[in-house]
């Protein structure tokens, strides 16, 4: 077993994986996964820059994490950094900022690669079901982008458009630096235009209709299921490959896009970080099931994080 550790830092959040991991027999063992919500998205679809506030709450966490990165004496480390830091022009202060605390570089990957490592971290361990059709696409709904990934042993297509639960919040339902409480008509159906639009770019290139299961990735699939199961609190175990019907995520979705910030706030296995942007998340989960026909969305814990975490430690075979 190899010690690595990796960091997905996204638009919404920043995530650290400690784990053992065996690239022979597929077994990756955590010793200690946590997320941060930094919002280092902030702004970058209207400024086109990381806003020092943002870059300084990504930096704090980063702080935190070299601690436990160093109390587990980890023998790779790999910082992997998304749609945010790829679209701002001061991304070099990011760049720096993490080299400085954590020792490494963050690597500013491409949609395609991000697509890549989440689809090796979603399936690694889901070939031996025999209950899941394949080929699987799998869908990573993150805070300013979204990828896209059609396979089933090997990529068959992969594809990242500029839809996220940040950037569509930002996009449509924020005026005058509000978020609208609940949205208007006028501004779901403004996200909705947006969000198909992206999907026929995606349809261009991921053959999405020859998938036969769909695997939900990230924060707001994960939220999603949480609430569909009524958790008291928010319960990995209990959302890792559970399964929701097209149904509950509608109906869902359809709620969340119909309550105040408090309501919203109020559902027990919320992270606060997500009251704001949830709406948007779950309204591209239901966008997407009724784009391919899904009849559910299989949900996993396991995603780009683990990924990385995988190829830490294929880098030191």
């Amino acid at each position: 077993m190899t010690r690595v550790a990796a960091v997905d830092c996204g638009t919404n959040s920043i995530r650290l994986l400690v784990a053992d991991a065996d690239p022979g027999t597929g077994e990756l063992v955590d010793l200690d996964r946590r997320m941060t919500i930094v919002r280092l998205g902030q702004g970058v679809d209207r400024t086109g820059r990381l806003a020092p506030e943002a870059l300084e709450r990504t930096f704090a966490a980063c702080k935190e994490y070299a601690a436990v990165i160093k109390e587990h004496g980890a023998e790779r480390v790999r910082f992997v950094a998304t749609s945010a830091s790829r679209d701002a022009e001061n991304r070099d202060d990011f760049v720096r900022g993490v080299l400085d605390i954590l020792g490494v570089e963050p690597e500013v990957i491409t949609g395609d690669q991000e697509a890549e490592f989440s689809f090796t971290g979603a399936t690694k361990e889901l070939s031996g079901r025999t209950d899941l059709a394949k080929p699987y696409l799998v869908v990573d709904i993150g805070g300013g982008s979204t990828e896209f990934v059609v396979g089933d042993d090997h990529v068959r297509g992969a594809r990242s458009v500029d839809i996220g639960c940040v950037r569509m919040t930002e996009r449509h339902l924020v005026h005058d630096g509000v978020v609208a409480d609940p949205p208007t008509p006028a501004q779901i159906d403004a996200m909705r235009a947006d969000i198909e639009a992206a999907l026929d770019l995606v349809e261009q290139s991921v053959p999405l209709h020859e998938a036969h299961t769909l695997v939900g990735l990230a924060g707001s699939v994960t939220t999603v299921s949480a609430i569909a199961q009524n958790l008291p609190a928010y319960d990995p175990g209990a959302i890792h490959h559970s399964r929701v019907p097209y149904a509950r995520v509608r109906e869902i979705t359809e709620s969340l896009l119909a309550s105040t910030h408090a309501e919203r706030a109020a559902i027990p296995s919320m992270h606060p970080g997500r009251v704001d942007v949830i709406g948007a998340g779950a309204l591209l989960l239901l966008s997407i099931m009724e784009r391919i026909g899904a009849e559910e969305v299989v949900v996993s814990e396991h995603d780009i994080l683990d990924g990385i975490a995988w190829k830490a430690a294929e880098d030191l075979q």
